[in-house]
């Protein structure tokens, strides 16, 4: 009787583990709350290169300057994703090569981006110049990412105002976000 009772303790310990990687799968792909995506979103438009002009620092791109991504579109209908950054302290280039896709309708600006296999994350483009796609703010699942990407290397004022004054109303901590450099790199001596 015990061993049958330690199995299905087993059973329900396993379930449970599923249930919360599941869970924790999802929320990652979900959406913060309070934030939006935009509608009419058009990846015809937002396919091409764009280059990171402000972000919330995290490990994957510390340390980088000159950071751009570029999207182009997949044979299975998602989106290829390279993102290239300039490391300050070996001055070589790293890149991370992923794929995306929408989350529900394609003319909602959501999708899951992965560069790690089956995990995928919130990509979620929040606020768009809908006029002529030239600057975009994006999130993921939760505030603790953010970007201001620009179809150019420098953007100006007004945009870089509105997005502190966008991003601080919807709860991103503003202190620390960090601007990307794209001037020239001359790598360190060794």
């Amino acid at each position: 009787m015990f061993r049958h009772l330690k199995k299905r303790h087993r059973q329900k310990t396993q379930l449970s583990m599923i249930a919360v990687t599941f869970l924790l799968l999802c929320s990652c792909t979900g959406l913060p709350e309070g934030i939006e995506p935009v509608t009419d979103f058009d990846s015809q438009r937002y396919i091409g290169t764009w280059f990171e002009i402000a972000r919330l620092d995290h490990s994957f791109e510390r340390g980088l300057s000159n950071v751009s991504a570029n999207y182009q579109f997949r044979a299975d209908g998602g989106i290829d994703v390279l993102n290239k950054g300039l490391s300050i302290a070996t001055g070589e280039w790293d890149e991370a090569k992923g794929k995306a896709y929408f989350v529900g309708d394609e003319t909602i600006g959501h999708l899951k981006v992965s560069f790690f296999g089956p995990f995928f994350g919130s990509y979620v483009v929040f606020k768009l110049d809908s006029t002529d796609y030239q600057y975009a703010y994006v999130t993921s699942y939760n505030r603790e990412f953010l970007w201001l990407l620009s179809r150019t290397p420098m953007v100006t004022d007004t945009v870089k105002s509105d997005f502190l004054r966008t991003v601080e109303t919807l709860g991103f901590n503003v202190d620390d976000i960090i601007y990307v450099s794209h001037e020239p790199f001359a790598p360190p001596n060794e």
